[in-house]
């Protein structure tokens, strides 16, 4: 549910928290701030009576109606909330190990994923990655970058939860995550099972590998392989690395429960 009325899809904006709910029958007020509330001000240009909602990302949302718009350099909504549910998360959590995508490709990896529904996504320094975060500078302002693409991207998709993103991963680590999961596959146009042939499990953790453009190396594939990680192909072509987690998440949407 993220708060259709009428068949008309009302914009959603993040709040920084959501907890708690008031008493049934007792007026609430809710106040959007900072970026959310200049981007609703200025750029949708919401007035009072138009109807919103908000959502921390973690699956709580609030429904209501704009009361008052405070103009200025800061500007601010006051909200009327008059409905508030929680979406569950899934049974099935997909965690994504995405290569790291050299220039905008990369926020495109991200967009895709989050609007097919990852539950998370880890950047992996592949061998043959282009793109390189050396350093904890550089580190830290890439996942900046996925992290302003993951929201930006749950916005638009309307999502209630917003994929975690983790800090980089090294291969070993990456191996590490798959034995930690109850299930690993790693993307390989040369695997010889089909994804819509893999066994899957109905709850717990997925982990999903994807390479990078150059393709994983056969050292990489055996230190994945021999955490427990399933090679798979997606079909008969080859996909680029930033759209192949979106195409994979939806056939598990369709091959498991995720999609109900």
């Amino acid at each position: 549910m993220t708060g259709d009325e009428g068949g008309r899809a009302l914009p959603v904006f993040l709040v920084e928290e959501l907890e708690g709910a008031a008493e049934q029958g007792t007026p609430e007020e809710l106040h959007l701030t900072g970026e959310e509330a200049r981007h609703a001000a200025t750029v949708l240009r919401m007035r009072h009576g138009e109807r919103l909602v908000l959502t921390d990302g973690h699956g709580r949302a609030a429904r209501g109606e704009v009361r008052r718009v405070v103009p200025g350099r800061a500007p601010e909504l006051v909200v009327d909330v008059d409905d508030r549910w929680e979406e569950p998360p899934p049974a099935l959590r997909v965690t994504v190990a995405q290569a790291l995508v050299k220039g905008d490709r990369a926020e495109l990896a991200v967009e895709l994923a989050t609007e097919a529904g990852a539950d998370a996504l880890v950047p992996w320094q592949a061998e043959r990655c282009v793109a390189r975060w050396q350093g904890s500078g550089r580190a830290a302002k890439g996942v900046a970058r996925w992290r302003a693409a993951a929201r930006a991207a749950g916005k638009q998709a309307r999502r209630l939860r917003l994929p975690d993103i983790g800090e980089p991963r090294t291969t070993p680590e990456v191996a590490e995550l798959a034995r930690q999961a109850d299930a690993a596959l790693v993307l390989d146009a040369r695997g010889a099972t089909a994804l819509q042939e893999a066994t899957l499990p109905s709850r717990g953790e997925l982990l999903l590998i994807v390479g990078p453009e150059g393709g994983i190396t056969e050292p990489e594939l055996d230190t994945l392989t021999g955490a427990g990680a399933r090679p798979v192909r997606l079909g008969p072509s080859v996909l680029r690395a930033s759209s192949a987690a979106a195409v994979a998440l939806g056939a598990l949407g369709a091959l498991t429960d995720r999609w109900p």
